[in-house]
């Protein structure tokens, strides 16, 4: 049957309904469903910007949804607190997104990777993504030349190994000295650090002929140095990287929410080993990149990571980038 919506017919419609007391026909409407599931991420999953010679490209090693952040982020302050600083910064109090963000630099001479994401064993779960990502983005794993580790965490060593080999066959790898003498300490074989202790003999004692180990203002490359920003863990590193005048900072986990770290550095957080001394390295470090206007990439930060901070009486308020790194 066809229905007809013009004046005459919908006024017949309903003097009939008037006094025959049927109700008017209606035109039922299916309800519209996207027929494509929405993507996980709505590019390739990498974000490539050029800093002076240098090309530079985040790439997106997954996301990660989850409860908190209370629970990993201002374990010291009530929860309270927490959550009206997320919802004044117009973020869920109960939960959020994890970025993982290993960077890749292009300096003409090498192709440096910094970090390696989580690797084979999170790639059920929709992580461990660098290896395809690397690869949708023109290079591949062999061309990679050096591999820098911030540090021994699982989600920046995960993808040293593939397969049992290694990810990255024709690189050199390079780690600062303090985190590599106290993952490899004997008395990290048990207790609270077992665990990630035993990862570091599996995937990196291995490597250790082929590694370079930095300590404080110590080159990787001509153009990339590195920085002690102790306190996630024992050797955590920053790095400086800079060509033709133009400066990048690569903060890794110096702090890892783009709310709660920054507005507020003395917060504590669960996976700083040393809280106190964390603290004092974002403190440092941001100061300096809110000071000298400098931007930066953190690990966790939002895909693609990547913006500056402006100096607040509390902290820092993170502005990601949006044009500036394209011109």
């Amino acid at each position: 049957m066809a229905y007809s919506t013009d004046r005459r017919s919908l006024l017949k419609l309903g003097l009939a309904a008037g006094v025959a007391g049927i109700a008017a026909p209606h035109i039922m409407v299916r309800p519209a469903a996207a027929q494509v599931p929405i993507p996980e991420v709505e590019n390739p999953g990498f974000n490539r910007f050029t800093l002076g010679g240098f090309e530079v490209t985040a790439i997106s090693d997954g996301f990660r949804p989850g409860d908190g952040p209370h629970t990993i982020f201002g374990i010291d302050q009530p929860q309270a607190d927490v959550a009206a600083l997320l919802e004044e910064n117009f973020l869920p109090a109960d939960r959020f997104v994890n970025s993982f963000t290993p960077l890749l630099v292009n300096t003409g001479s090498d192709l440096v990777l910094f970090d390696t994401g989580l690797g084979a064993v999170a790639r059920g779960g929709g992580l461990g993504q660098l290896r395809s990502r690397l690869e949708a983005s023109g290079y591949s794993a062999d061309d990679v030349s050096v591999v820098v580790l911030t540090h021994f965490h699982g989600d920046h060593i995960g993808g040293v190994m593939e397969g049992g080999a290694p990810a990255f066959a024709n690189a050199r790898y390079v780690a600062g000295q303090a985190e590599y003498d106290f993952w490899t300490a004997d008395e990290r074989l048990s207790g609270p650090t077992e665990n990630a202790a035993r990862s570091v003999q599996q995937s990196i004692v291995p490597l250790a002929e082929k590694t370079t180990f930095l300590a404080e203002g110590d080159e990787v490359v001509p153009g990339i140095t590195g920085m002690l920003a102790a306190g996630h863990t024992p050797g955590h590193m920053v790095f400086h990287i800079e060509s033709d005048g133009r400066r990048l900072m690569l903060t890794a986990d110096t702090a890892n929410h783009y709310v709660a770290s920054l507005q507020r550095p003395d917060w504590h957080v669960s996976f700083d080993m040393d809280k106190e001394e964390a603290a004092a390295s974002r403190k440092r470090v941001f100061d300096m990149i809110a000071a000298e206007r400098i931007p930066f990439v953190g690990y966790h930060m939002p895909f693609p990571a990547a913006g500056f901070v402006e100096k607040l009486d509390t902290g820092y308020r993170y502005v990601p980038v949006s044009y500036q790194m394209l011109l």
